[in-house]
């Protein structure tokens, strides 16, 4: 058992995008200021010229984008809703209700700043990945050693890797000794012993022994580049998924400006005057218009988020939280997520006259030169069950190995067992270590990542609420795998994952028309979390990148929320689709009396105004505490 540097698991801190420095954000927030500056004026009895003129600032500010791009759009022969709901709110102007029209810019301004924050994010975290393997590397040559570039390896070059340093390139080890942090890549919440002929990963932490390495990749070609090209195709996929509503919307739109146009030039060629046909089609336009459609769904959603969050969970926009109610099974990392990512010792068997406390002492004063994750655990064990561990003399690090040292005379060795047919060496999903005392084995120490608390309750309730059963994909060993499954009642097992190959099965998993949510923590598991249907991470360890590349986060670390989050997604599908039906029947009741009857344009403002309130009161029911619980 070595002893590594003492340095933490790498997170990615790169230079992020500020929302101020996107013009989205710079938009929208002027115009949601200007919509408050508005609705105070209005509300505090100022001239009605003031309230109008920052409502018409507000359309200004809000709308001009999505104006433009809907033109752009309209070019290409394509109806954008954006361009609609600028006319709607133009048309809602015309008519006196500019107020309703600066809300509907403001919702409209405020989704899309919020998507372009996301996205810029996620950009950033992937630059900040190809960041983790360093710049330069130390190649062997003819001559001696010499400092390169390590975008210029080449494979079957040979490089030297000393202590504390990272791994510049992929390969294999071909000299030396030593455990390799290499979480970043597998997940693994223990170092990797390495010895020569084994494989090792660009960005991967060495530990206390030097490496010598022969280059198998370049660097473009480097399982952490892998992981950011993944991350990368993956996150722009998904980011054409639109809400259920949109859809509906789009094909709303077609329908109602062509009846908007046929409304207006029909009654013309019959002979009726410019005047009443401008107003019929100009009333039909706003009692038609989607104002209540769109706002079927977005308080429901926002609603849902904001309980969400009130909960510790963060949802990045209103697709995730619409598209979490559709998920059919759950995926979940191992280390990180369904454990806590760090080891315990969990028992200690002697072999020969020392109890157990002895054990552990002798053990304690041994490691405590060690920085080591089990070295941790020993010296918390001793903590815990107030065993005073005195230091120990002459103590000595093997890399790959293990560590030694002399308490009050006694040779103490803390190591890998090499002798396999010792109790409890098998493959039981524990780490094993052996104390060997004067030459002698004393005793056998395991460990084990501790599962968290709530996992056994998160994936039971989860198996109830998806049509198909949860699975493990990890990166850590078999044994592992199978014993945390056991613990909280997992049947399906997948191990030894590579970032790739978790990717790959959740896009099995998708290919078979499964929607898969996926949950997990580490840099690893970044690419199956773009890729998969919704992706959760873990907030209390996770890296930056997997945090940006998330649909939405577990801020509290509490897994219980996973499937009540689901469950809240589906609770606000509900009420969108109510709200859909209300919004449905308002417009048909007005559509039809404007049509063949004669609806003053009042009464349709009214009942229009009526259904978008009504729709919205029942979307906010989803901000009770009752919504989450039940």
């Amino acid at each position: 058992m070595a002893v590594t540097a003492a340095e933490p698991r790498p997170l990615l801190r790169t230079s992020a995008t500020r929302w101020h420095t996107l013009p989205e954000m710079r938009w929208a927030a002027a115009a949601l200021g200007l919509f408050l500056l508005g609705l105070l004026a209005q509300l505090g009895g100022a001239p009605a010229a003031l309230s109008w003129t920052l409502y018409l600032a507000c359309y200004a500010a809000g709308g001009w984008e999505p104006g433009r791009a809907g033109l752009r759009a309209l070019r290409g022969k394509t109806l954008d809703v954006d361009l609609l709901m600028v006319v709607a709110a133009l048309g809602a102007a015309a008519i006196g209700q500019v107020l309703d029209g600066a809300l509907l810019i403001v919702i409209f301004a405020t989704s899309g700043a919020l998507e372009a924050l996301a996205t810029a994010r996620t950009e950033d975290s992937v630059r900040g990945l190809l960041e983790l393997a360093p710049e330069t590397a130390t190649r062997i040559t003819a001559t001696g050693e010499t400092t390169v570039l390590t975008a210029d390896l080449e494979p079957g070059d040979e490089i030297v890797v000393r202590p504390g340093e990272r791994i510049g390139a992929d390969g294999q080890v071909t000299s030396g000794a030593s455990d390799v942090d290499q979480a970043t890549v597998t997940g693994e919440s223990l170092p990797a012993d390495k010895q020569p002929g084994d494989e090792v990963f660009a960005g991967t932490l060495n530990g206390t022994g030097v490496l010598r390495i022969r280059v198998s990749r370049r660097a473009e070609d480097s399982v952490v580049a892998r992981i950011a090209l993944l991350v990368d195709e993956a996150s722009r996929t998904k980011a054409t998924t639109q809400l259920f509503v949109e859809e509906i919307e789009q094909r709303y739109s077609i329908g109602m400006v062509t009846a908007t146009l046929l409304l207006l030039a029909i009654p013309l060629t019959l002979g009726e005057d410019l005047k009443s046909a401008l107003l019929r089609a100009m009333t039909f336009m706003i009692v038609a218009s989607p104002c209540a459609v769109v706002l079927s769904s977005m308080p429901p959603l926002l609603a849902a988020i904001a309980n969400a969050g009130r909960h510790g969970v963060l949802i990045k926009s209103a697709v995730v939280m619409e598209r979490l109610g559709s998920t059919t099974r759950v995926a979940f990392d191992k280390t990180g997520t369904l454990t806590h990512g760090s080891p315990v010792l969990t028992a200690i068997r002697p072999l020969g006259a020392l109890s157990e406390l002895e054990v552990l002492r002798l053990a304690a004063a041994v490691e405590h030169g060690s920085e080591h994750p089990l070295a941790r655990a020993v010296a918390r064990q001793a903590q815990e069950r107030r065993v005073d561990a005195p230091a120990a003399q002459n103590f000595s690090a093997h890399p790959g190995v293990g560590v030694s040292g002399t308490v009050h005379g006694t040779r103490v060795v803390v190591s890998s067992p090499r002798d396999h047919s010792l109790p409890e060496t098998g493959n039981t999903g524990n780490t094993t270590v052996l104390v060997e005392v004067d030459g002698e084995p004393a005793a056998l120490l395991s460990f084990t990542d501790r599962i968290r608390p709530d996992a056994s309750a998160a994936v039971t309730t989860t198996s109830t609420i998806t049509t198909r059963p949860p699975a493990l994909l990890t990166g850590d060993n078999r044994a592992s795998a199978d014993r945390v499954a056991r613990a909280t009642g997992i049947g399906e097992v997948h191990a030894d994952l590579l970032p790739e190959q978790k990717l790959a099965l959740i896009n099995d998993f998708q290919a078979g028309g499964e929607r898969v949510t996926f949950v997990g923590d580490g840099i690893n598991d970044a690419p199956a979390l773009a890729a998969a249907h919704t992706g959760i991470a873990l907030g209390g360890a996770g890296s930056d990148l997997t945090l940006q590349t998330a649909d939405a986060v577990v801020v509290r670390d509490d897994l219980t929320a996973v499937p009540a989050v689901i469950e809240l997604s589906r609770r606000a599908r509900r009420v969108v689709i109510a709200n859909l039906g209300i919004a449905a029947t308002f417009i048909t009741v007005l559509v039809l009396w404007d049509l063949f009857g004669d609806l003053p344009l009042p009464l349709g403002v009214a009942g229009h105004e009526g259904s978008t309130v009504i729709v919205g009161l029942n979307g906010l029911r989803l901000l009770h505490e009752k919504a989450w619980k039940d």
